[in-house]
């Protein structure tokens, strides 16, 4: 969709409130033409003409990749990478009781039935769930504040677990081959590879093209799954009794210690819990929750079930799932799960490049070039500094740890943390929109238990790998930190010698030349005379007839609709205050919304508007206080390499000067 079309779409939406008539969509985080975004409920303008079977097919593709390939590699891991736990049958019923009761209670109530409640208007994820507390402006050390830190280091922990999960899903499917021939041994590494690379590289297109082929590889995986699963269980029809939770008991009475430990590879199971409730605004609840409860959820159980059962029958199995395979299907279920996991790291993957676009329109990160793949899904966008950045991570974790095994030990720290942090912002949350809080407390306090007793088992994993994503999490944490404070001592000395913004536009009078047109400054809105302004007047001793001081403010919300798109204020002398409001899921266009100010009274000719940016030159130093003066270097490299303003708001080149200013910070 061209900026032309959009801006059409724009004006087909709601009028502004001065007598004019409003959008009949409603103001509920209704979605405008432009964006093609869902109301409230999750459910965008495409999903509302779309069956409840078709959304439930594509959330196969999108949602449950992670935690449908898991069975390739975590009931082996549960018995092969622990020492002291023996394959026999009351370890095997134990193990068992553990996978079904955590898919239970970790998937089945904590998070489709609790956690996603929570929705921002129709949005999940954890960056969402942190702005229904709105605590970007509170004070440091406030509760709300804590939370807000808490929050984002939960979002830098999915960093890492977005270079892990590639990199151990397609290992674990391509050493399948091993089980046909050890001959494939020393190609499994190098073929992993190139698997990798491949899907990165894929990356720039989009997921539209294929995005299609998702939902019905991965309904084809799971009833393969399930297929196999009761290959195995008819060997031992028995092994349902392992649902008894006396089992999981008797298991950790049994083991002690070593017991306890086998729940980090346990956590294996429902790693891919938190993309249920990221992923709740692209399908709604509705598909998400039928999709898990009549084909994901029996097939997973009946797969692992069917593990166990072979396993009871033959102690020296080694690769349960493959072998669950009769000979002729081998390579056919490899060929499968190869497909899967490909699906399941590109879901990973682009719910990385969501997860950054969210937090740098939250002012967390330095502008990135943002590529938009796809005009129908808005949801489709390609970051290349990210791609690249996993890529590196992911083919390095693959050389270095070379099985899936040895990956196994680095995941699940990241992801158990995560969940340990969802589960404390839910239920503040909850607290602060009134929903029962003694009742929220109650639930919040049991699935706490749940989720800090994986927590403990996944710490024990740290040495052998698991301080990679906390390294990781660490590094985009502090980040994240740098440039939020650093763009406060900016504004900070931005403002220092201005002056009020009523005094400046009643001496415009006094200036001695106005000229024809519209000049654009970007700013904050303050009661302050924006500084580029002063300093284009000090230099050139011209004023345009027509001023917009233009600020662009992105909300706690996932999207503002058309009718509540702009604000305008008329300052007098020619002079307008225009605000523009987008949620944190929407990019922001000024040409498009500049375009849309006439349909709220102040006509703007972009063939003569003149957009003027400023060009900061940072210099830091020790005089002024704030922060150390290695991050100030640091803050300084960051900003020197952000994405340029003009670039992000998408503001013709051609249309813009740059206003240069030194900055000492």
């Amino acid at each position: 969709m061209t900026a032309e079309e959009e801006d059409r779409s724009l004006a087909k939406g709601s009028k502004n409130a001065a007598g004019k008539e409003s959008d009949t969509s409603g103001g509920n985080g209704s979605s405008d033409s432009a964006d093609g975004h869902g109301d409230g409920n999750g459910n965008g303008n495409g999903k509302n003409k779309q069956s409840l079977p078709f959304l439930c097919l594509a959330a196969l593709g999108i949602v449950y990749g992670d935690i449908g390939t898991s069975p390739i590699y975590a009931l082996r891991e549960a018995f092969y990478s622990h020492d002291g736990i023996s394959v026999v049958p009351a370890n095997i019923f134990g193990v068992l009781s553990l996978l079904f009761w955590s898919l239970i209670i970790v998937i089945s109530i904590k998070y489709l039935a609790v956690v996603m409640r929570a929705s921002n208007n129709g949005e999940g994820g954890i960056i969402a769930l942190v702005a229904l507390l709105n605590p970007w402006k509170t004070e440091k050390k406030s509760r709300r504040y804590i939370l807000m830190l808490l929050g984002l280091f939960g979002a830098a922990l999915l960093y890492g677990d977005g270079t892990i999960t590639p990199a151990i899903s397609v290992l674990s499917a391509i050493e399948g081959l091993e089980v046909a021939t050890p001959a494939f041994k020393p190609y499994i590494v190098p073929i992993t590879i190139a698997i990798l690379i491949g899907l990165f590289l894929i990356q720039k297109r989009g997921t539209a093209s294929v995005g299609s082929l998702f939902g019905p590889v991965m309904m084809t995986w799971f009833v393969v799954l399930g297929l196999l699963g009761i290959n195995g269980i008819v060997q031992h029809p028995g092994v349902f009794a392992a649902i008894n939770p006396l089992y999981a008991i008797h298991f950790f009475a049994d083991n002690g210690l070593a017991g306890f430990l086998v729940l980090g590879t346990v956590f294996l199971v429902v790693t891919g819990g938190e993309a249920l409730y990221a992923d709740m605004g692209h399908f709604g609840l509705a598909p998400i929750r039928l999709a898990w409860f009549f084909l994901v959820l029996p097939a997973l159980l009946l797969n692992y079930f069917g593990q166990g059962a072979m396993m009871l029958e033959n102690a020296d199995i080694t690769q349960p799932f493959y072998q669950m395979a009769p000979d002729w299907a081998l390579y056919p279920v490899v060929g499968i799960a190869t497909l899967a996991t490909v699906i399941a790291s590109q879901a990973v993957i682009s719910g990385v490049f969501s997860l950054t676009r969210q937090a740098v329109q939250l002012g967390q990160l330095p502008r990135l070039n943002i590529v938009q793949t796809s005009h129908e899904s808005y949801g489709q966008v390609y970051i290349p500094f990210m791609n690249w950045i996993l890529m590196v991570a992911t083919i390095g974790l693959v050389l270095g740890f070379q099985s899936s095994s040895n990956l196994a030990a680095a995941y699940g720290v990241a992801v158990s943390m995560d969940m340990v942090i969802t589960t404390i912002l839910a239920f503040f949350v909850a607290y602060r929109w009134g929903w029962f809080p003694r009742v929220a407390g109650a639930i919040a306090a049991a699935l706490l238990m749940v989720d800090l007793a994986f927590l403990g088992a996944n710490l024990f994993k740290v040495p052998d790998g698991g301080w990679y994503p906390l390294l990781v999490a660490g590094v985009i944490f502090f980040i994240m930190g740098t440039w939020r404070r650093g763009r406060q001592l900016v504004g900070q000395q931005l403002q220092e010698d201005t002056e009020p913004l009523e005094e400046f536009i009643e001496s415009l009078d006094e200036l001695p030349m106005r000229i024809d047109g519209t000049a654009v400054f970007m700013t904050e809105a303050t009661t302050k005379t924006p500084p580029m302004l002063l300093h284009h007047l000090r230099h050139n001793r011209v004023l345009h007839e027509q001023v917009i001081l233009l600020t662009v403010n992105i909300l706690d919300v996932p999207r503002v609709p058309a009718a509540e798109r702009l604000k305008i204020d008329d300052l007098g002398h020619g002079v307008y205050r225009v605000q523009v409001y987008y949620g944190f899921m929407q990019a922001s266009n000024v040409p498009v919304a500049l375009r849309f100010a006439g349909e709220f009274g102040l006509d703007v000719d972009l063939d003569q508007t003149t957009f003027y940016v400023g060009r900061e030159s940072l210099i830091p130093t020790s005089e002024v206080p704030g922060m150390m003066v290695w991050r100030e270097h640091m803050f300084a490299f960051m900003s020197l390499n952000a994405t340029r303003a003009t670039s992000y708001y998408r503001i013709p080149p051609e249309r813009v000067i740059e206003l240069g200013i030194q900055i000492e910070i």
